[in-house]
């Protein structure tokens, strides 16, 4: 049983029988077969070409000319409507013709999760060779090595948790940048440490500088940990009266554990660099620099953090009260704070 088609506009006139059970519209425009819902949009404009071409004494130029195309482009799609009739007009699909299968299979996953518990100071190649001795097949040592990473199976996964934990914290630190946005006028701090070499020992001097005023403070200690951190930040907060809004560090050991509980203790909201970001800040690695040529290079260095450190406070009420700034238009840092 077949139903008639009526064909609207141009082809009004044409008829073409249809089986009833069709669910496309399938009809003839010049001898082309045309199943209209199956066309994707760029389909549909290539057989317009087909269709102009044919109702114009096929003639390749004039059709070119009148949509704007290229005749290598054309025939090119009318060979390919030849060859493959309706579908040679679409868009030629850019899904991969073979579906990527899953890299690791379960079967896999539970083999090497077997041998390296058995064998759980073997390394990937050990396992590997047990593997392919036990199993009968190849695998690759990539492979056994992201199961063991995925799966945690390391011979010290306490130690292992606590890495993670430790990356974790790390990806909640609060950046430079977030408060550069925000165009804060209020004290900013930037703190560092500075390494001498002494031999055989090393010295730590713990530096800061407000980045507006240039007011500075440093102190040496033997060591740098979080705790002599620490120490200084509550040195620095008493020096100014707590008058710190807030701090800014690199992401060094020492400004952590200790320090940040001070700064919670304080209130003082703390910010790290980017990491390798030298120039988040800029000037306390200057105020570094000025340390080292005007007062270090010059014969003030001793190893002795007591002796060393009020000579070192001399300098800084030189620095901060008489030394004039460039950076300031030759003001101190306090005339030009107050």
């Amino acid at each position: 049983m077949t139903r008639e088609v009526k064909m609207k506009g141009r082809y009004a006139k044409k008829f073409l029988p249809i089986p009833a059970d069709s669910k496309s519209i399938v009809y003839k425009i010049y001898g082309y077969e045309i199943i209209q819902h199956h066309l994707t949009k760029g389909g549909k404009l290539r057989l317009k070409w087909m269709d102009w071409y044919k109702g114009h004494g096929e003639n390749a130029s004039l059709t070119c000319r009148h949509f704007g195309i290229s005749r290598k482009t054309f025939h090119k799609w009318q060979k390919r409507y030849k060859l493959f009739g309706l579908k040679g007009l679409d868009d030629k699909s850019k899904a991969p013709k073979k579906v990527r299968q899953p890299e690791i299979s379960q079967e896999q996953e539970k083999r090497v999760i077997k041998i390296r518990k058995e064998h759980i100071r073997y390394g990937k190649k050990k396992i590997k060779v047990l593997y392919e001795k036990e199993y009968g097949e190849t695998i690759s040592t990539w492979k056994i090595y992201r199961i063991i990473r995925e799966r945690n199976l390391y011979y010290h996964p306490v130690k292992n948790e606590l890495l993670r934990k430790r990356r974790k914290l790390a990806e909640k630190k609060k950046r430079i940048t977030e408060l550069q946005k925000k165009a804060i006028k209020d004290l900013l701090f930037q703190m560092d440490t500075k390494v001498i070499w002494c031999n055989p020992e090393k010295r730590y001097i713990f530096t800061a500088i407000e980045r507006d005023t240039k007011i500075a403070f440093a102190r040496m200690y033997k060591n740098n940990s979080s705790y002599c951190a620490r120490d200084f930040l509550l040195r620095l907060y008493f020096l100014l009266d707590g008058n710190i809004q807030y701090l800014h560090s690199d992401n060094g050991s020492e400004f952590a554990k200790y320090f940040d509980q001070a700064c919670a203790e304080l209130q003082i909201p703390h910010y790290f660099s980017q990491v390798p970001t030298p120039k988040d800040h800029a000037e306390i690695e200057r105020f570094n620099r000025t340390l080292e040529e005007e007062f270090l290079q010059i014969g003030h260095y001793i190893d002795d953090p007591e002796i060393f450190n009020p000579l070192l406070t001399e300098w800084l009420i030189e620095y901060n009260f008489k030394r004039p700034h460039e950076s300031l238009k030759y003001q101190t840092p306090f005339d030009f704070f107050f």
